[in-house]
């Protein structure tokens, strides 16, 4: 199977890669952080490619992006009081909320037992990303790079990871994303902890979270 690079404003190439995800396939996307590998969660064939692909340990979970507020409830349900205000606060944009899942959302996206109770959500603040999840719902979506490499931001970087490997099926060119990736905040109830350090500073995140309780 050969790779189609597609112009992201190209006419019908969010649409082709919205076929690919709903037929399984591996496809790479721009973001407003780095380029991701995305995946439709609903389909353990291609989370268990996705995986595979990219060589990511199976005891580190994906993240799920959505389109909007309604996508958070269909994977989360109502966010906890830090998480809440961290959302109104930092999205879209370059966090990712590692939250409790809702009852109904019991795909498989890796990690321990004791993850699989938790979803990590982020709403990007990308038109592409936000119109194939539109399109598709929360899609599961990781950096574009081999585990432990350095993420791709073009998407010749992409061809040029994963040519050999005839993957992913579609790339949508969507020019230069030279961000950084998401920080990561676990949230439980009233109660927050940084996972991982990234676009945005931690004392940022947190002087956020202490204004929006003591002020409601």
């Amino acid at each position: 199977m050969s790779t189609e690079v597609l112009l992201a404003t190209e006419a019908g190439a969010v649409r082709r890669a919205a076929e690919a995800l709903a037929d399984g396939d591996i496809v790479a996307v721009p973001t407003d952080t780095v380029y991701g590998l995305a995946v439709d969660p609903t389909q353990p064939k291609a989370v268990a490619r996705l995986f595979a692909l990219k060589g990511r340990p199976d005891d580190v979970p994906l993240p799920i992006l959505v389109a909007g507020p309604e996508q958070v409830d269909l994977v989360a349900g109502a966010l906890g009081p830090a998480a809440t205000v961290l959302a109104a606060r930092f999205w879209p944009g370059p966090l990712t909320l590692v939250v409790p899942r809702r009852s109904g959302f019991s795909v498989d996206l890796g990690g321990p037992p004791a993850a699989r109770q938790t979803v990590g959500i982020r709403r990007p603040d990308h038109p592409v990303m936000v119109a194939l999840c539109e399109i598709l719902g929360p899609l599961a979506v990781t950096s574009a790079n081999l585990h432990g490499s350095t993420p791709a931001t073009t998407a010749a970087e992409v061809f040029q990871v994963f040519a050999d490997l005839d993957q992913p099926a579609v790339i949508l060119d969507g020019g230069t994303c030279a961000g950084t990736p998401s920080t990561v905040v676990e949230c439980r109830g009233p109660a927050s902890r940084c996972l991982r350090e990234g676009a945005l500073q931690w004392d940022e995140v947190q002087g956020d979270e202490v204004q929006g309780e003591t002020t409601g």
